[in-house]
């Protein structure tokens, strides 16, 4: 459901409804296909495996680079020795001496060369962790729990003291918000006294064309529709455009022929969208109503 450059506005005549068109839709109507748990957390196959001892480390950050320090460099510094592109000792620190032989190995094994190590480098060297090692997950809440303002709680969402901490950056801005931890596939709204109204998991982009950095809601529609016009796309809350299209939050699509769900609810924290952020039905009720426009969004 890749995001298009068609944006416009189509108004149901009957039921007087406004709909947008948003970017997280799909090009036509297959099967769904449902990426087993087993595949989404199997240890990958790589290059280096054979080279690494059995009790190799794994990545605890999605990626390191210059700068960083820590036992995730020497995590990293390990695997590029193992792989036979590094004569230096095993430091900690990220250095010019480490991007050059992350440099060599990127080259060596056909992969875009930055000296970066995050998800292909990483799996590659054998020493990533698979991406549900940076879901963030809570129990389901109990019958009938509610938010801090009173809306009911999805299976996947949690509030108060029973959320999880808010991650490195949501202090990028201040004042009511909301973070999206892309890594983590969690929401977190803030009110102005910094409490956690609400978190919940959500279901992002498999493409990662969502944009990092601070952004502001500028739109909102109750029902939106996807690019091809063929999913409807409920509580449509719109922060940023790509060239793609609107990039919002929304309720789990579905087609607007059958009804039919695009993903259930349980496959939330799986990265299944085209560019927008799928949330659980309840979720999105909250989302709209809490984030009006000018509400300041930070995506991770």
């Amino acid at each position: 459901m890749v995001a298009a450059g068609l944006i416009g506005l189509l108004v149901l005549g009957i039921i007087g409804v406004q709909q947008v068109r948003g970017g997280d839709a799909p090009a036509a109507q297959p099967t769904q296909t449902v990426i087993p748990q087993a595949a989404v957390t199997a240890p990958p196959t790589t290059v280096a495996a054979e080279q690494i001892e059995p009790a190799a480390c794994m990545l605890e950050v999605p990626e390191v680079s210059v700068g960083d320090t820590g036992t995730d460099v020497e995590c990293a510094q390990r695997a590029l020795r193992a792989a036979g592109v590094m004569d230096a000792d095993v430091s900690g620190t990220f250095d010019e001496v480490t991007q050059a032989a992350t440099r060599s190995f990127q080259a060596e094994v056909g992969l875009f060369v930055d000296g970066i190590i995050g998800k292909n480098t990483a799996t590659e060297l054998g020493i990533w962790p698979g991406a549900e090692a940076f879901i963030v997950r809570t129990p389901e809440p109990a019958p009938g729990a509610v938010d801090l303002i009173g809306m009911p709680l999805s299976s996947v969402a949690s509030a108060g003291s029973d959320a999880p901490p808010l991650p490195d950056g949501a202090d990028l801005a201040s004042g009511k918000r909301v973070i999206y931890d892309r890594n983590a596939q969690r929401v977190w709204a803030v009110d102005d006294q910094e409490r956690i109204v609400r978190s919940y998991l959500v279901s992002g982009s498999r493409f990662r064309n969502e944009v990092p950095g601070v952004h502001t809601v500028y739109s909102k529609s109750e029902v939106a529709l996807g690019w091809d016009l063929q999913a409807d796309l409920p509580y449509m809350v719109r922060y940023t455009q790509t060239e793609r299209g609107h990039i919002g939050f929304h309720a789990i699509p579905s087609w607007n022929d059958t009804g039919e769900a695009l993903q259930t609810e349980a496959e939330l924290g799986q990265k299944l969208s085209g560019g927008c952020t799928r949330q659980a039905l309840l979720d999105a009720q909250f989302m709209y109503t809490f984030a009006d426009v000018g509400t300041t969004v930070i995506v991770l």
